[in-house]
């Protein structure tokens, strides 16, 4: 089985950027504890700040890959083209946010990528990782 987490901008600051919203621990880190807790999964990562290579990334994967778990993050409220790249792929995915979005600005309660996800997983800290991955074993 094939899973990939696709991380959007700013992400790549975890364990840095605002510890008390986004916890202290790299995503590197945390990556690398799901890979052993998933021996079985090939398990990839990909992150950029560039719209267009999250795009470009999810074509390149969304026809053979099992799954995608995707944190859009700040493009989620602002991209219809990433919208559009879930709506256009095969592959389900899975889209998570690891602080709870309704609890925060009115502008990010409001997602272009949730009306095509397989699912939605808000507000559980890098554990909705870890459930994204899970509702994809079934």
């Amino acid at each position: 089985m094939k899973i990939i987490i696709i991380n959007g901008p700013n992400l790549n600051l975890l364990g840095k950027r605002e510890p008390t919203i986004y916890g202290n621990a790299s995503f590197e880190e945390y990556f690398n504890s799901l890979k052993k807790q998933y021996p079985n999964i090939q398990l990839e990562y990909f992150q950029s700040n560039i719209e267009g290579e999250l795009i470009d990334k999810m074509h390149e994967v969304g026809f053979d890959y099992h799954g995608v778990i995707l944190n859009a993050a700040a493009y989620t409220h602002t991209s219809v083209g990433i919208g559009d790249a879930v709506k256009a792929i095969e592959t389900p995915v899975v889209e998570v946010h690891i602080s709870n979005v309704y609890a925060r600005e009115e502008f990010r309660q409001h997602s272009y990528i949730s009306p095509n996800a397989a699912g939605v997983i808000v507000g559980f800290g890098l554990k909705g990782y870890q459930l994204a991955l899970e509702s994809f074993i079934k």
